[in-house]
């Protein structure tokens, strides 16, 4: 099987990112993780962090950006900046109310997802969804998530969030299983039913379906840790998760 690159989201640390960014940079490649996902730029430029990465070893698994920045004039922008970083995927964390409260709304947001995809492939990039739970919840006898992913075209990412999916009720391996191809980047959360600060392999996601079917695959490029609240200091939980992940890798 693949040795596939781990990467932090750095929504994870978000708050230390806020008081010193690169500082959590290079404590973050010191943790032992290979690339990082951005939730954010924290007022430095493209160039900037691209120096910052390349000095610490660190390479770039995506960056979370709102759909406003990929659309109309701003989307220009958005490329560049993304080519100067050097990362490829542009993936979107979530949807305002009016692109998701129907399924019709779903349809019209897939069919948008695909022109930004084919805007965006000249440049080698691609473009994803992250879910959170409510595109697993029944919504006039559809799956949103479904919906929006079998009205998508194949290079558009399907960024699983395992624990989000559990709490919304989905099963992340089957829906894996659903769409070959398209989880290039995958997203490991915990979910715990009686814990909501569980740290990856504390709680009740079967990471060794998760990693066989990623890898069997053979699309998956990174895993993502994403820890969105911590029974401890948060860096302190980052390298925490990491270690748990080598070992249930192992």
């Amino acid at each position: 099987m693949p040795n596939l690159p781990i990467a932090l989201q750095l929504y994870s640390v978000r708050d230390d990112c806020a008081r010193d960014f690169p500082a959590v940079l290079k404590n973050v490649a010191a943790m032992g993780y290979e690339g990082v996902e951005f939730a954010g730029y924290h007022n430095l430029g493209a160039g900037e962090l691209r120096k910052i990465l390349d000095g610490e070893g660190l390479r770039t698994a995506g960056s979370h950006v709102g759909l406003p920045t990929l659309m109309g004039d701003a989307l220009a922008a958005t490329v560049d900046f993304n080519i100067e970083l050097g990362n490829r995927f542009l993936i979107v964390p979530g949807l305002p109310e009016e692109r998701r409260h129907s399924i019709d709304a779903w349809k019209e947001t897939a069919a948008l997802f695909n022109t930004l995809a084919d805007q965006v492939r000249p440049h080698g990039m691609v473009v994803g969804y992250h879910n959170h739970m409510h595109e697993f919840q029944p919504m006039n006898g559809e799956i949103p998530w479904d919906t929006f992913f079998s009205a998508t075209q194949s290079d558009v990412v399907m960024q699983i969030d395992t624990g989000n999916a559990m709490h919304g009720g989905g099963d992340p391996v089957a829906i894996l299983k659903r769409y070959p191809g398209r989880a290039m980047t995958v997203h490991l959360k915990e979910y715990a039913r009686d814990n909501d600060k569980a740290l990856v392999g504390e709680g009740d996601v079967d990471w060794s379906a998760v990693f066989e079917q990623c890898e069997r695959d053979g699309t998956t490029q990174w895993y993502i840790v994403e820890q969105e609240s911590f029974p401890c200091a948060p860096l302190e939980g980052a390298a925490k998760c990491l270690e748990n992940l080598r070992a249930l890798r192992a």
